[in-house]
């Protein structure tokens, strides 16, 4: 363990002291971070597995988690829950991600007869998520559209959110170490841990953010201070949360929305009344630790990729993985999301631009583990780690090394679309 965290921390230091430089030779911290998981998993492959389905592996992707739903349900832009274009949002998390997860489930169906439907739908929550870490330069490329970063923005902050109960329901319902569960009594356990998820998520987010908003006021808190409190707070919903047995990963998600609602509230206020103070937006500022945290634990993750995708392929990687990994990474998304905003403003290039980037990450790879440690030593766990493991792979070479040919692509595009206007 001490020469994990040893190699871990060498290439976090690395991948830090060269980021600039990295990122213009295309080389992002998820690619780096895989690649020095795999080194290292190349020395001791047989010491992986028990590595990984471990509950301390389980308790910290599960903090993680915690940790990266609130940091999403704050950063969405615009100070709106769904954002500057909610009606396109609305069509993707709410009508094209259903659609995507259902039809995933189905070529899981296909692909791997032999698996539960409560295994399979697991595999659609683990796979359907987006995470723009490793396509941060393709959403920052000029040539795409404010509509379009605006839509992606707010889908990667809330679908992960959106999907995290149904992600509990189908481990429940799949069974855990010492459980099985019928459809009916996986709901009726979900459902309790799902309200009160939301009265704890709603009752700390807007008291916190109240605290927050009079502690600025008062000049009682210190810059320092308010980081550290913004820090703790995830950890703190989602621990209170699971101590009276509700669903930790909905309530932060929740505690982040409240916690960004009442401080944009209040601050709305001030201005209406002319009382503004002359810290405009003392939120950014609050969120910089936070934001710097979880970097560092998405880079964790990332490194545990590497290391998983050691053990991956020294098990094998069948056909029908790799079909189902490409189908989920293209058509799976695509189809369902250019459907989705058929009918509306954007036009017909938009909608596959939406569809076409939809990037897997740290979502992933967390639900992923967190199946794998909670599932039955089988089939139905390695699979689930197997896909994890390509599908994220996947991801980084379609949508980070491959995002060259992708900008140069779009500005082609671009340039034929403005052409006709110049003349």
């Amino acid at each position: 363990m001490n020469s994990l965290l040893l190699a871990a921390a060498f290439a976090m230091v690395v991948r830090s002291l060269a980021a600039n430089r990295l990122d213009r030779w295309n080389l992002g911290a998820p690619l780096v971070m895989v690649l020095a998981g795999v080194a290292v998993g190349l020395f001791e492959p047989n010491a992986i597995a028990e590595g990984l389905n471990t509950e301390s592996v389980q308790h910290a992707a599960e903090i993680i988690l915690a940790v990266l739903l609130f940091v999403d349900a704050t950063e969405v832009r615009a100070g709106r829950l769904w954002g500057a274009y909610p009606g396109l949002v609305a069509r993707v998390l709410l009508v094209a991600m259903p659609v995507s997860i259902a039809v995933a489930a189905l070529l899981g169906w296909l692909l791997f007869p032999a698996l539960p439907w409560a295994v399979l739908l697991l595999v659609a929550c683990v796979t359907v998520p987006t995470d723009f870490a490793p396509a941060e330069r393709l959403v920052r490329d000029p040539g795409l559209s404010v509509r379009v970063r605006g839509t992606l923005n707010v889908e990667s902050g809330y679908n992960d959110g959106i999907v995290s109960p149904l992600f509990l329901f189908a481990l429940i319902l799949a069974g855990d170490h010492t459980q099985e569960r019928t459809p009916l009594e996986a709901l009726g356990t979900v459902l309790p841990f799902a309200v009160k998820a939301l009265v704890v998520g709603v009752v700390i987010g807007a008291l916190l953010g109240w605290l927050m908003d009079r502690a600025h006021q008062a000049g009682w808190v210190s810059d320092q201070s308010a980081r550290v409190a913004v820090l703790l707070a995830p950890l703190l919903t989602f621990t209170a949360t699971v101590a009276i047995d509700g669903n930790g990963f909905v309530a932060s998600f929740v505690c982040g929305i409240a916690f960004r609602y009442v401080h944009r509230l209040l601050k709305a206020r001030r201005v209406h009344t002319g009382r503004a103070e002359a810290r405009t937006d003392a939120l950014n500022t609050d969120l910089h630790l936070l934001e710097d945290v979880t970097g560092l634990l998405t880079m964790t993750m990332w490194f545990v990729v590497g290391i998983a995708a050691v053990l991956t392929f020294y098990l094998g990687v069948s056909w029908q993985v790799l079909l189902f990994c490409a189908a989920v990474l293209t058509v799976v998304r695509l189809g369902p999301v250019f459907l989705a905003l058929t009918g509306s403003r954007m036009p017909r290039r938009e909608r596959l631009l939406v569809g076409a980037l939809g990037p897997r990450g740290t979502t992933t790879i967390v639900f992923g583990l967190l199946a794998f440690n909670r599932l039955p030593e089988g089939d139905a766990a390695d699979t689930i780690l197997t896909i994890t493991v390509v599908c994220v792979l996947g991801s980084v070479a379609l949508h980070g090394v491959g995002a060259a040919p992708f900008q140069r692509l779009l500005a082609k595009w671009n340039a034929g679309i403005t052409k006709p206007d110049a003349r």
